[in-house]
């Protein structure tokens, strides 16, 4: 018999070899870690997620500092394998790159990212008290403070990040109220707190054999299954509870989305090109909406280019909309190699000949700005116009018939906090937000699916409808309470038409992202860990 608080070393010998209990953890964590984002593009499996993030602190209960690193970093890397294993297609498909180079890329940049979670979960070792509320709190501090780093240090790369997973939950209530990132922190303490109510964590491996001896012994005998209820209850009581609307409605318009379906292998060959012109200027010119919107790149080249190969292609196409009651929100490059260019959206507008231009303002590393230190492996891809000028993050709306439209193209809408600048003032904040983008880079793959879900959870955040014209999928329209009224299906061509609802009104979560961004979250995950990491530096 061995109690909570023997020896980890004692422990490992009485059930059976060191080395073969590594490798039965090591696979259970990276099992657990690989089923996590099943729940960012399969909504209706959320449980997956609390599910695996259990495993991970079952795992981590009684693990010493160096072997918790190693388990939260093979669960970040699988997590983040499972996740975006799409990004060998781009790399290696579209971009030339060997396949065995592609993949070990990807295989390099998950456990890159993971570092985050590692340092946390050792973090959550050295700390850990024994006491399953603490210590549910101090994991559930350094899960938000892993996906924070992940999702901002270094321009950022938070695609499915735990919260995503809740889309189709019950903690999707949260959302106008904590965000993406406070829901993943909910979802970490009310897992982490069943399972450490269940199974109680032991004290830090060194800190002696008595030490918290009596503590864990009465917390033995005492209210384990309280913690493994309110871990539970917590999980699902969002539910119960009535969602509020902190938006009001701004009217109705008539749209449609275009779905050109251009192979990213065709997009700039010059043999494809006039084809694909002549069937996106028949698109805009007789979709039926109020507003047309076409998607990121639609038009894959500069004005200049444009201009060698078709000459009034654009200039008609702006007479007709100026001349119309219709708008239209076209995704194109702009400006010159010469002189620098930017991945941009064109508003052309009934009656005004001066047109609106967006200019996309968080740029993805490697596909639009290339990385100090990083050109030579950006040279051995073949993908045009990789070095993007950045736009103003605080960019103006769009105003059509009575609605303002705020364009944010493809990975943009992975950043509630930057979408949220723009209702800082109510009186301009949009009423709609509109997604323009190109998935084509990733194939027919899992990609689709999560990349719709992240606007679902923005349009839940802010309580404003997103409209989603892409090249392969998923066009959509997502009403602001996150659920999709319209959708074409992926991989085919063709044109959605349908309405949305426009909204006014500021969400908590817009009110306070908006201003200081995701700082609230952090100060307060880090002043909860300070407390334990100080609590537990003066215990006896």
């Amino acid at each position: 018999m061995h109690g909570p608080d023997t020896p980890e070393h004692a422990v490992d010998e009485a059930r059976g070899p060191r080395a073969g209990r590594a490798a039965l953890d090591t696979l259970t964590v990276a099992t657990a870690g690989a089923a996590l984002p099943l729940a960012c593009t399969y909504t209706e499996a959320w449980a997956a997620a609390p599910l695996a993030v259990g495993v991970l602190g079952w795992r981590l209960r009684q693990a010493g500092v160096g072997r918790a690193a190693w388990l939260g970093g093979v669960f970040g890397t699988a997590w983040l394998l499972a996740a975006v294993w799409w990004l060998h297609i781009s790399m290696h498909r579209y971009g030339g790159l060997p396949a065995w180079m592609a993949a070990l890329a990807v295989l390099a940049l998950a456990a890159a990212l993971s570092c985050y979670l590692a340092l946390a979960c050792a973090a959550w070792a050295r700390w850990r008290s024994g006491q399953p509320l603490r210590d549910a709190g101090l994991f559930a501090a350094l899960w938000l403070l892993a996906e924070w780093a992940r999702g901002a240090l270094f321009t950022g790369f938070p695609w499915a990040a735990s919260g995503y997973t809740q889309v189709d939950a019950p903690l999707a209530g949260l959302a106008p109220w904590i965000g993406v990132y406070g829901m993943g922190a909910v979802l970490a303490f009310a897992a982490s707190l069943a399972v450490f109510g269940a199974v109680p964590t032991g004290a830090p491996p060194g800190t002696g054999p008595g030490d918290g001896t009596r503590r864990q012994r009465a917390l033995a005998h005492g209210p384990r299954a309280l913690s493994v209820a309110a871990g539970l209850a917590l999980l699902l009581a969002p539910a119960l509870l009535r969602p509020l609307e902190f938006t009001q409605t701004a009217g109705r318009m008539s749209v449609t989305l275009l779905q050109p379906r251009v192979a990213q292998d065709e997009k700039f060959s010059g043999e494809r090109l006039p084809q694909h012109l002549a069937w996106l200027g028949d698109a805009l010119t007789q979709a039926r909406g109020q507003l047309v919107v076409a998607p990121e790149t639609a038009l894959p080249l500069l004005p200049t280019q444009l201009a060698a190969i078709a000459p009034d292609w654009w200039q008609t196409l702006a007479q007709h909309f100026q001349k119309s009651t219709q708008a239209a929100l076209i995704g194109m490059p702009l400006g010159s190699f010469e002189t620098g260019y930017t991945n941009s959206a064109v508003g052309l507008l009934p009656g005004q000949a001066q047109a609106y231009r967006y200019d996309k303002a968080h740029l993805v590393p490697f596909g639009e700005f290339i990385p100090w230190g990083f050109r030579w492996f950006t040279e051995l891809m073949q993908i045009p116009l990789g070095d993007f000028d950045r736009g103003p993050v605080n960019a103006p709306s769009l105003a059509v018939g009575g609605q303002r439209l705020a364009p944010n193209i493809c990975y943009e809408d992975l950043f509630g906090e930057e979408l949220a600048v723009r209702f800082v003032d109510a009186a301009q904040a949009p009423t709609v937000l509109v997604n323009l983008s190109n998935i084509g880079w990733f194939g027919d793959t899992v990609a689709i699916p999560q990349h719709l879900n992240i606007s679902r959870l923005r349009a839940l955040e802010l309580q404003r409808p997103m409209l989603r014209a892409t090249n392969t999928g998923s066009t959509a329209i997502v009403d602001h309470r996150g659920l999709v009224t319209h959708r074409l299906e992926p991989r085919q061509r063709g044109l959605l038409d349908g309405e949305f609802e426009g909204r006014i009104g500021t969400t908590p979560y817009a009110a306070w992202a908006g201003r200081w961004g995701l700082w609230p979250l952090f100060a307060l995950a880090l002043a909860l860990v300070a407390a334990c990491a100080r609590r537990r530096s003066h215990a006896p």
